[in-house]
């Protein structure tokens, strides 16, 4: 067996297992959250359910990623498979796995207690500020051409600033799209397994690997959170998804192509960057808080037109599945072909937008 045959076979292999796990672990995250309060009860109109449902799956997403990644990463440093991976990305991986703790602890809490959105905004910030300070970051100097001195000052700011705030940015998107059953387990699904195939392509391997199971998680648990959802996410699986999806887009070698490493995440995140741009512009002409919760995100908008549930859903997956092959056809240097690909998507947005607005009206 050839090493790229050996890589593709464990590639399967460990999205296989993480799924299986994830399922596995769903009906008990079901059992303790039922066991210690943790249920969403819907008290507003904003709520889709009409019933208290579970909502500690992000338990079964975590408990799943953080079994396989540690096992990928004792692989990785013993040498039994992967002897060939830079071991490099192993400090950036575990800042990976450490942010990821640190972020799902906070959406445990706020699971439970439901903190106010600045304290949980703040913790955001100082979960991106440890990955950074345990060597997870975007360079400055690679971003965007600019020239300062390497490990500068201005260097380590500039840096410092676009770290966090693409954490923080990404984080909250996943977040704010958890609003139909099955949304952001999806999404994120269709994320990762598009990152991972384009981080395949430059053999940024470790990257792939934690993508891949990333994508197994999240889709294991996914047949509990369809419509009729059995099982919600909540912040603490919304958050983690969100943080490892921009941690990871980051965890390649910084010299490797920074075009493609900083823009082919945004092509695959296309739906909930679009849903939080239109988000921010909405509330700010209607004078409210940019962190005040609506009915006026995309997935609200599709079944205000007499979508339903399940077409609504099914739908962004497509749009969120066309955007992924942007991404991938992008990563190949086929920019031409991966613009037409994003335009035909958008267009679909911009149209959904259109036809709840006359809907409104």
């Amino acid at each position: 067996m050839t090493p790229d045959h050996l890589l593709r076979f464990a590639a399967v292999g460990f999205i296989c297992i993480s799924f299986v796990i994830s399922v596995g672990m769903t009906p008990l995250s079901i059992l303790i959250a039922k066991k210690t309060g943790v249920m969403d009860v819907p008290q507003d109109a904003r709520r889709m359910h009409k019933r208290p449902i579970p909502r500690l799956g992000g338990l079964a997403i975590f408990i799943s990623f953080l079994i396989c990644v540690l096992v990928y990463r004792g692989l990785v440093l013993s040498g039994f498979v992967w002897a060939h991976e830079p071991l490099e990305t192993i400090p950036k991986l575990t800042a990976v796995i450490a942010g990821g703790i640190i972020i799902f602890v906070l959406g445990v809490v706020d699971d439970t207690l439901n903190l106010p959105a600045k304290v949980k905004f703040i913790g955001q910030i100082g979960c991106a500020a440890v990955v950074f300070f345990m060597g997870l970051r975007i360079p400055s100097i690679t971003a965007f051409g600019w020239h300062f001195a390497e490990d500068s000052v201005g260097d380590l700011i500039f840096s410092f600033i676009l770290t966090v705030f693409w954490i923080v940015l990404i984080t909250n998107m996943i977040n704010l799209i958890d609003g139909l059953d099955g949304l952001a387990a999806g999404v994120s699904g269709i994320a990762a397994l598009a990152i991972s195939y384009a981080s395949y392509i430059h053999g940024q391997y470790t990257a792939a690997f934690v993508m891949i199971i990333l994508a197994g998680a999240a889709l294991g648990f996914l047949p509990f959170n369809f419509y009729p959802a059995k099982a919600f996410m909540g912040d603490s699986g919304a958050m983690f998804l969100g943080f490892t999806l921009a941690a990871v887009s980051i965890i390649g070698p910084a010299k490797s192509s920074t075009l493609i490493a900083t823009v082919a995440p945004v092509l695959v995140l296309g739906v909930p960057l679009f849903d939080v741009g239109f988000a921010v512009i909405r509330r700010k002409l209607r004078g409210q808080p940019i962190f005040k919760a609506d009915r006026g995100h995309l997935h609200h908008q599709l079944t205000s037109m007499g979508m339903g549930q399940r077409r609504s859903v099914l739908m962004l997956y497509g749009i969120s599945g066309i955007m992924g092959i942007a991404a991938i056809v992008f990563s190949r240097y086929l920019y031409l072909e991966a613009i037409g690909l994003f335009s035909i998507a958008v267009v679909f947005i911009l149209i959904f937008i259109w036809g709840w607005n006359k809907h409104e009206s």
